[in-house]
């Protein structure tokens, strides 16, 4: 991934907490045939490893040898800036769309498994972090425990060893202050998508 200096994340906290909250990412791997392969799958990163897994049925899995490199691809809140919300669009015109986004891209060894107690570890983990916010969490153990058996047969695990991170935040850093506020003020304006989201990252990389 390409990252000027100013749209590098670094932070090794930050990168976490952008995962965390995305909760997912694209696997990417490539398969026999030369041509990439990808998935969306929900993760969790903890320590050095990335923990997700696959529906048996999705072919996917049966393509990814031990220890094969793998791309995980996460991207955070993404949108578009109008030029004309720059104050140059009037004064001078010598202004352009651009698209701001954050994303993470995590490169690592992979390793499939099929055991069936690694297997309701991971899914308890990754259930527990997201019923986390519900207002009433759901427990994976609130299922009969035949029924969780029968799920877990129908996936298949997947564990990534972290080998690099690399983050991006591309939240109009290269514009002027007068220019990032307008960025704010009309992504919260037009209100679509993920404008909010982006918006308060141009905000935070304000400093407010």
């Amino acid at each position: 991934m390409y990252v000027p200096r100013p749209n590098a994340l670094d932070d090794e906290a930050e990168l976490r907490a952008l995962v965390r909250h995305v909760g997912s990412a694209q696997l990417v791997t490539v398969g026999d045939d030369g041509y990439p392969r990808a998935t969306l799958l929900p993760v969790v990163w903890e320590g050095d490893e990335v923990r997700m897994h696959l529906a048996r049925a999705n072919p996917h899995w049966k393509e990814i040898a031990d220890d094969a490199p793998v791309l995980l691809v996460v991207d955070g809140a993404q949108a578009y800036v109008s030029p004309s919300w720059y104050a140059g669009k009037a004064e001078h015109g010598r202004v352009v769309p651009t698209w701001n986004y954050s994303a993470v891209q995590i490169r690592g060894r992979a390793r499939v498994h099929e055991d069936p107690e690694r297997l309701l570890a991971s899914v308890t983990e990754l259930t527990d972090l997201h019923e986390g916010r519900e207002p009433t969490p759901w427990r994976v153990d609130d299922a009969p425990p035949a029924f969780v058996a029968g799920q877990l047969r129908g996936i298949v695990g997947l564990d990534v060893r972290v080998e690099s991170v690399v983050g991006k935040a591309k939240l109009s850093q290269n514009r002027s202050e007068v220019d990032r506020r307008q960025v704010v003020e009309g992504l919260v304006a037009r209100g679509r998508g993920q404008d909010a989201a982006v918006a308060d990252g141009v905000a935070g990389a304000l400093g407010g």
